[in-house]
């Protein structure tokens, strides 16, 4: 278990080397995500009475998005100049590869998470800095991490990688996003926890399901 978590540790610590030296991911998801903000707040004035009750969804659908381009980053960065094949050459197994992938995926969306909340509160004027509104966004950002890492990886072999990610990611988190969209509406509403418990039961399983798959087939996968 030790050696299982230093060897996590050491691929997490090796993208993030890799980012910092580069810039390119964390990048380019902070601007979508601060543009996107910054559009859906001042459309929104111009057409609706009220938007309060649309900030759940505008944020978790920038979320996703802006998580997006870091999952695509991560996997294909491996595949130049076939440096997936040195990963792959590590003694290590492969459930270790994906569950570093996965926890950097995590580590980044969160960074991004964690710079457009305030943004958001300042513009859409709710109470977002909460602490079930940061469970909920915990919940959320490992549930798609772990999916996307895993989908992405399916997709990393294709020519078209940046285009079938989406399109095979999008519907499989779906119940993941709406779930998490309801249960940050019911904090920010102050609604009762019972009433929408369930959907954070929801993303714990979406959380289970999906790193259990990764831990299992990613060595297939990666390696078809």
């Amino acid at each position: 278990m030790r050696l299982a978590i230093d060897q996590i540790a050491a691929i997490v610590r090796k993208d993030i080397i890799l980012e910092l030296r580069t810039r390119e991911a964390i990048t380019a998801m902070l601007v979508f995500a601060v543009m996107a903000i910054v559009m859906f707040n001042f459309a929104l004035r111009l057409r609706v009475d009220t938007f309060r009750p649309l900030t759940p969804g505008v944020l978790w659908v920038t979320l996703i998005f802006a998580g997006t381009l870091g999952l695509s980053r991560s996997i294909s960065a491996e595949q130049l100049n076939q440096c997936i094949d040195g990963l792959l050459l590590a003694p290590c197994d492969r459930s270790v590869i994906f569950a570093g992938k996965a926890l950097t995926n995590v580590i980044f969306t969160s960074l991004v998470a964690m710079l457009i909340l305030p943004l958001m509160a300042i513009l859409f004027d709710e109470a977002l800095m909460q602490p079930g509104v940061w469970v909920v966004l915990a919940f959320g950002v490992i549930g798609y991490a772990g999916a996307g890492t895993l989908i992405a990886t399916m997709a990393a072999s294709t020519r078209a990688r940046e285009v079938f990610l989406p399109i095979l990611l999008f519907p499989v988190a779906l119940p993941l996003l709406v779930a998490s969209v309801i249960a940050t509406a019911g904090f920010l509403d102050r609604l009762p926890l019972a009433e929408f418990a369930p959907w954070i039961g929801m993303q714990a399983a979406f959380i289970v399901i999906f790193w259990t798959a990764g831990t299992l087939l990613f060595e297939y996968l990666v390696e078809s």
